[in-house]
């Protein structure tokens, strides 16, 4: 039988197809880039969240120092005041009084002291980790900004080469029918392949076993067919001279249970346009013909 449908087509699917592959891997790491950075700026912003709260407990606690220096000055003045008034005592009472107002002002200094060393040194150790992390946000900050800028040079490279390639695709794409093109990329989006061989009536993408009659179209070439199990575009793959063309059963090469998910498409409303029109349900009802049908379908290719 004459075939209407010109084999470039499929040539220009195929090379589509490698240009397509190495289009959406680039897209996908161009898509990456960000995320790439995204624990070191996690941790620069954990840096500086932190950094501020101890810039507030250090202001916090300064307040708190000034505050205990105060008292402790008053507390000394108390205590010298009496000490000095001890001389111009006249009565009993007098010495009663003083010696009461210096004994708690005594008091309340040793306390202040006490209370003021811990919280200076706390102040001090505080004040060094401040330091510490200023130091290490701007390593972080310069560490950061490195990473953009070489990420930012790639993410360049990377767009000057999906500019070819998309320039590519126009110029393939412009020999291929919308919608077919349209079909194959979402196709090659999910599976990484869009074209496969058939061989021995078997498709080269997800390993099933065709019907017997839709094998034998597909090997006319007439039309674009799609693998009525992975939605795959299908070109008939001659055997090489002297190898025999064996026909698997279906014990052999499996069934759709067998199927990993990445060779099926999902079952939703925007696959049905994929292998509508190649007759899908006839052609599960013709993988249910026995054994023998399929084994003897060499036979019948050679009579037609």
């Amino acid at each position: 039988m004459e075939k209407t449908l010109d084999t470039k087509v499929f040539d220009n699917l195929e090379k589509l197809q490698v240009v397509l592959s190495e289009k959406y891997q680039i897209q996908a790491k161009i898509e990456d880039v960000p995320k790439q950075l995204g624990a070191q700026e996690e941790l620069l912003a954990r840096l500086k969240k932190e950094y501020i709260e101890k810039n507030s407990k250090y202001e916090a606690l300064k307040e708190k120092v000034d505050g205990l220096k105060t008292e402790l000055e008053e507390a000394v003045r108390l205590r010298e005041e009496g000490e000095k008034g001890m001389d111009n005592i006249s009565t009993h009472r007098e010495y009663e009084a003083l010696e009461k107002q210096i004994s708690e002002a005594g008091e309340k200094e040793g306390g202040l002291r006490k209370e003021l060393d811990k919280e200076e040194k706390s102040l001090a150790e505080l004040d060094e980790a401040i330091k510490a992390d200023e130091s290490w946000i701007k390593s972080q900050e310069k560490d950061l900004n490195e990473a953009r800028a070489s990420l930012d040079k790639e993410t360049g490279s990377l767009k000057k080469e999906l500019a070819s390639l998309e320039k590519k695709e126009a110029n393939i794409g412009a020999n291929i029918d919308s919608e077919i093109k349209y079909k194959f990329e979402r196709i090659i989006q999910r599976n990484n392949e869009g074209i496969v061989n058939v061989k021995n009536g078997v498709c080269g993408g997800c390993h099933m076993i065709l019907p017997a009659q839709f094998a034998n179209e597909v090997r006319e070439e007439n039309e674009i067919l799609f693998c009525p199990y992975c939605s795959r575009i299908l070109r008939w793959q001659e055997s090489k001279d002297g190898e025999e063309e064996t026909y698997y059963t279906i014990d052999t090469a499996g069934s759709l249970a067998d199927l990993d998910d990445d060779d099926l498409l999902d079952d939703n409303d925007d696959d049905d346009d994929i292998i509508e029109g190649n007759d899908g349900a006839e052609k599960d009802d013709d993988l249910l013909d026995d054994e023998e049908e399929i084994e003897d379908s060499d036979e019948e290719e050679s009579e037609e």
